[in-house]
């Protein structure tokens, strides 16, 4: 957190008309509203996590940024997958905040349906209430509240991604971290990033200085912040920071 990043430059969708891809900086920049878990055991090369032990291989969370410029991503997508679209930044917040610390705010997630295959099926409450807020502080300006989630809107869970992702043998090492994906609510000012919250920039939102932002502009900072609460204590993980500065042509 607090370390800035540069708009990328990459490969883009040619212009209509054209079938050279433009090459330049990127025009939609985003963030993505996640968590990440961090790994505290190893599984050796060649062996699975099983769901019901997946959690001891579970140290704790952090907040998460997964910043990702759609126009390079949208034209790389096809046929190579995430690549330079989303490999040139990632901010994460300053505190790992451990399973044990979260355990008064455990809570159910989604049903699921169709019911996942047998290797998958969890017990018990495996979702945690932590809310997310997205921010954006356009450069010496005040910052404006853009997106509140929550955690336990993820459908798939923690074990559930630890399991399916070493269901073919890969071994995981202790710190490791894998992100959640994007942290997505079921009303508009909880969607997890603009290209959501702006419908792919078809509705800009406006900032407390009177812009508007469709993505992310150069000078640009983002701040994601979360917590727990109830009656007795207040957990939070931190800020989570990175401003946005202009592509080096």
């Amino acid at each position: 957190s607090g370390t800035p990043n540069r708009t990328p430059i990459s490969q883009s969708r040619p212009p209509e008309g054209s079938n050279t891809p433009n090459f330049g900086p990127s025009r939609l920049l985003d963030f993505e509203l996640e968590m990440a878990f961090i790994t505290t055991d190893v599984n050796h090369l060649g062996e699975s996590i099983a769901i019901e032990d997946a959690q001891n291989y579970i140290f704790g969370l952090v907040l998460f940024n997964d910043w990702s410029a759609r126009d390079i991503q949208g034209w790389e997508y096809a046929p190579l997958g995430p690549f330079l679209g989303k490999s040139f930044a990632s901010t994460i917040s300053p505190w790992i905040v451990t399973l044990d610390a979260l355990k008064p705010f455990k809570v159910e997630s989604p049903k699921q349906e169709p019911k996942p295959l047998p290797y998958l099926k969890q017990s018990g409450k495996k979702s945690y209430d932590i809310h997310l807020q997205a921010f954006i502080q356009p450069e010496n300006k005040e910052e404006t509240l853009v997106s509140h989630s929550n955690f336990k809107y993820m459908y798939w869970t923690m074990v559930q991604k630890l399991t399916h992702h070493t269901s073919n043998g890969c071994n995981v090492r202790a710190g490791d971290m894998m992100g959640s994906g994007t942290i997505s609510g079921p009303t508009k000012d909880s969607y997890g990033s603009m290209l959501e919250l702006t419908w792919r920039g078809q509705n800009p939102i406006k900032l407390k200085d009177g812009s508007e932002r469709k993505f992310i502009n150069d000078g640009d900072t983002v701040i994601m912040k979360d917590y727990c609460e109830n009656n007795e204590v207040r957990i939070g993980f931190g800020d989570c920071t990175g401003k946005v500065l202009p592509a080096l042509e």
